[in-house]
This record gives C-alpha cells, sequence and structure tokens, in this order.
C-alpha cells in the first residue's frame, strides 16, 4: 500500500529493472512500478528520498501505514532493521504515450568500494553494487511536477550557466547540461575520483565542459583552482549552480559572489554531503526539523 505523505510528496514503492556501471565510481539502477503513475517531476536535479533493505531483508522497512507518523515510527524501529535512507537526484524518467512515468534512473556513488582506496563502504554502495532485478526499495518522491525539491531555476533573463559538481552532484549535473536549450552559453566543471568515471553529453547547448579527475592529479576541491583562474565569456545575467561537499559548495559560493560579482540571488548553491559526518550524523544534527521530503542539505544551514 501506498501512502501519501506531505504534498507534494509522496511514497513510491519500487523494484529494480536493470543496472548499469557507468564507470567505477558509478552506477546506473533503473526502477520501475505501478506506483510511478503517480510520479510527477519537471525538474532537473529533483532530490529525492530512497529507502534500502538491510542485507537479508526482502524489502525495505518504513512504516508507511502511520501515515503522517510514519517518520517518527521509522526512528523508533531498531538499527538492524530500520530501512537504511539515502538522498539522491534523479537522472532521468521515461514516460509512456499517455505522459505517465514508467521507468526512472538514480545514479549512485559507489565510495570505498575501489581497492586500496582507504574509504569504508556504506550501506547505500554495496546495495548498489549487488543489485539486482527484482530488489525491492521504496522512494519518498515528488507527486507535483513543481515541487520544493528542485533548486537547478535559472531567470529568464540569463545568458550565461555556470555548473561545478563533484561525483555526488554529476547525475544531476549531466541532466540539467543535456537539457539546456540549443544555444546556452554553458560552462562545466564536474569533479570525479578516476578517468573512467568521464562522461560523454550529449546537449545542443554551447557548452564547455571541464572533467577534473582525482587520480590524475586534480585533488578534492580542485574546482576552486580551476574555477579562479577560468575566463568566463562575458554575460550581464549569469546563473551558477554549485552542488556536493559543503565545504567546497561555501567556498565556490563566496568566489562568485565575493570575487566575481555575481548577485547572490543568481547562485543556488546545494550541500549533498558534508565531509566527515555520516547521513545518520548529519540527521541527527537535524532531527528538531523533522522529516524533509527534500532531502539535500542547503548550505546556508551547513
Amino acid at each position: 500500500m501506498t501512502t501519501a505523505v506531505a504534498a507534494p510528496f509522496r511514497f513510491f514503492s519500487l523494484q529494480v529493472v536493470r543496472t548499469r556501471r557507468l564507470g567505477p565510481s558509478l552506477a546506473r539502477v533503473t526502477f520501475v512500478g505501478p506506483d510511478l503513475r503517480a510520479f510527477r517531476s519537471d525538474g532537473l536535479d529533483q532530490s529525492l528520498s530512497l529507502f534500502l533493505p538491510h542485507p537479508g531483508q526482502a524489502e525495505p522497512a518504513v512504516p508507511v501505514e502511520l501515515g503522517e507518523g510514519w517518520w517518527q515510527g521509522w526512528r523508533e524501529l531498531p538499527d538492524d532493521v530500520r530501512a537504511v535512507m539515502r538522498s539522491y537526484t534523479l537522472r532521468a524518467l521515461r514516460q509512456d504515450g499517455d505522459g505517465l512515468t514508467t521507468e526512472i534512473d538514480v545514479d549512485f556513488v559507489l565510495h570505498g568500494l575501489d581497492a586500496g582506496s582507504g574509504i569504508q563502504a556504506g550501506p547505500a554502495a554495496r546495495w548498489a553494487a549487488g543489485a539486482a532485478p527484482g530488489d525491492r526499495v521504496l522512494l519518498l518522491g515528488p507527486a507535483l511536477a513543481d515541487n520544493r525539491a528542485i533548486r537547478f531555476r535559472p531567470p529568464e533573463d540569463t545568458d550565461l550557466v555556470v555548473i561545478w559538481a563533484d561525483e555526488t552532484a554529476v547525475p544531476a549535473a549531466c541532466a540539467i547540461v543535456e537539457a539546456l536549450p540549443a544555444g546556452t552559453p554553458a560552462r562545466i566543471w564536474l569533479e570525479v575520483p578516476h578517468a573512467e568515471d568521464v562522461q560523454d553529453l550529449r546537449t545542443t547547448a554551447d557548452v564547455e565542459v571541464t572533467w577534473l579527475v582525482r587520480d590524475a592529479g586534480d585533488g578534492p576541491g580542485a574546482g576552486l583552482a580551476a574555477l579562479r583562474g577560468a575566463r568566463l565569456p562575458s554575460a550581464e545575467h549569469p546563473y551558477v549552480w554549485i552542488a556536493g561537499e559543503s565545504g567546497c559548495v561555501k567556498e565556490l559560493r563566496r568566489h562568485f559572489v565575493g570575487e566575481r560579482g555575481v548577485d547572490r540571488r543568481r547562485v543556488t548553491f546545494v550541500g549533498y554531503w558534508r565531509r566527515g559526518l555520516t547521513e545518520e550524523q548529519l540527521r541527527e544534527r537535524a532531527e528538531d526539523r523533522g522529516p524533509r521530503p527534500h532531502p539535500h542539505e542547503d548550505a546556508d544551514g551547513a
């Protein structure tokens, strides 16, 4: 049974239909399910909450039968029973001839699965690496196409789009780039761990993409140095979208507003994660705010 939560978000019961490795650090999982007929999103960086089962569970444990009380009920479940909750962005959706959603893609970062990486793999990375057709998940996502979990909103007068993203925000950044209107001037910086993680993007926009590869010598946060040395096209009304690790996001925002003089109202900055903290720890810090169907933290509050 599917239960509504605070509109315009609701739960969707889904299952894996196929998987695909995009590189050493990214895996794409495609989900289907009858509930998707009610899934709506016009956003290019649509945030989602995904609930995953523990090993040995047939499906994630979330007390959706409690309606609006699901959040408290979920928190009170034992640690080894309570579904793992992680925040993601929608990579793509596909619809039938009636405009109803039939499939969605979510790209997972596989931190900690590289030999010798020195990073401990988290439960979501382990789940995604082993995902197989038929595996069941629960998604908290949008039932209205225009919702508050969409952050990429360039003003109509935008004459230059500038984007920086690390690997956690690369799926959203790629979706944005591919959907930019033809001829739109755009300059993009994307950070990934390995050269094999670089993706080919198809777009009709006037786009220049710079991939920053960490194992090729571009260290974490290389985007700030690259952007400081970059000459951007002349623009009267630029729009900037920055997403990834909160510390890097805040530094880049200061660069654009303080050093380049971009109107702060035209800079969207979103912390997808915070170095040194798990998502559980971040959630504990925000417990008093209750459930957030738009899960990625705003760097304003980081």
